[in-house]
């Protein structure tokens, strides 16, 4: 069950988590109409900084403009909305969610102008998605049975809600089966990303992801970790990859924010390098989480403070 927090804004205003209510009528609810940002806080010097909180916020407003929904808040406002939700629920390690999505009004596909569109923000605690264990000792995953979308069938840039019901199918399946985790193929049977995550696979100290035109959401987490590596003068591709070049692999993670830099210990029951996190995973977690606590250099000005 989801941690609960005291509050949460909703539509201008501070809310009692428990009063954030819909109509069971709205139409995110019948066809998915909604998108969203999943957002980290850190503790730091006793005090939360968020990360990368603009990047988080343009992608969301970006997100609105694919779908053609307007959002009646800047990104000021919904940047001072997630920095009160934090202080009024006095949270530092926590993870915030913004969504918009469209309430009741036209039962249409298309929505009608009189159909409402809200825009929340909440928080609450939440530890690493696959479990801290997983962070050092690494997660058994499988290629999934199901694809992502093709091209022009869903835009995957946008991170929508009823995207993820692709990636629903891909997690249930790989749970189902005893696995933490499922591995997504594009239309073209070619490597895409995890069911909520984007993956990196190392090979001869070289570090290779999957290109946005294999379907992925380009994640900010993802992001981060390029420019990690090239300012540790580690190369990195962006590169198409069949199946196989997983189980070739020296070593292999996902992430993304909730999952944060997760090791992948064995693909399909085949081991993947030593069975566990490898050395340039472990270089990159270390200067991933040292931009919370002082070790990295945050010279992106990724950190922000309420």
């Amino acid at each position: 069950m989801t941690a609960r927090a005291k509050t949460l804004w909703f539509d201008g205003k501070m809310v009692p988590w428990e009063q954030a209510q819909v109509h069971v009528m709205s139409h995110a609810i019948h066809y998915g109409s909604s998108i969203f940002e999943g957002i980290r806080s850190y503790e730091m010097d006793g005090k939360p900084v968020v990360f990368r909180l603009h990047d988080h916020l343009k992608r969301f407003f970006d997100s609105a403009r694919i779908y053609r929904w307007q959002i009646r808040y800047d990104i000021n406002d919904l940047t001072a909305a997630t920095y009160e939700v934090l202080q009024d629920n006095k949270l530092t390690n926590a993870y915030i969610r913004p969504a918009l999505f469209l309430g009741e009004g036209s039962i249409g596909l298309a929505p009608g102008d009189e159909t409402p569109i809200h825009t929340i923000v909440g928080a609450f605690p939440w530890g690493s998605y696959l479990g801290a264990e997983a962070l050092e000792q690494g997660v058994d995953v499988m290629v999934s049975s199901w694809n992502r979308v093709a091209p022009n069938t869903l835009p995957f840039l946008a991170k929508a809600g009823g995207n993820y019901l692709s990636s629903q199918l891909i997690a249930q399946e790989a749970r189902r089966l005893g696995f933490a985790e499922g591995i997504a193929l594009d239309v073209n049977g070619l490597v895409a990303e995890g069911a909520g995550q984007n993956l990196f696979l190392v090979r001869d100290g070289v570090l290779i992801t999957p290109p946005t035109i294999a379907s992925i959401l380009p994640g900010i987490t993802r992001d981060t970790i390029i420019e990690l590596a090239r300012e540790e003068g580690i190369e990195v591709r962006e590169t198409q990859m069949p199946r196989e070049a997983l189980y070739l692999a020296d070593e292999l993670f996902f992430t993304g924010t909730a999952s944060e830099i997760c090791p992948i210990r064995s693909v399909d029951n085949i081991t993947i390098g030593q069975g566990k996190a490898g050395p340039i995973t472990q270089r990159l977690q270390a200067l991933f989480f040292g931009l919370f606590n002082g070790k990295t250099q945050d010279k992106w000005s990724w950190v922000s403070r309420p």
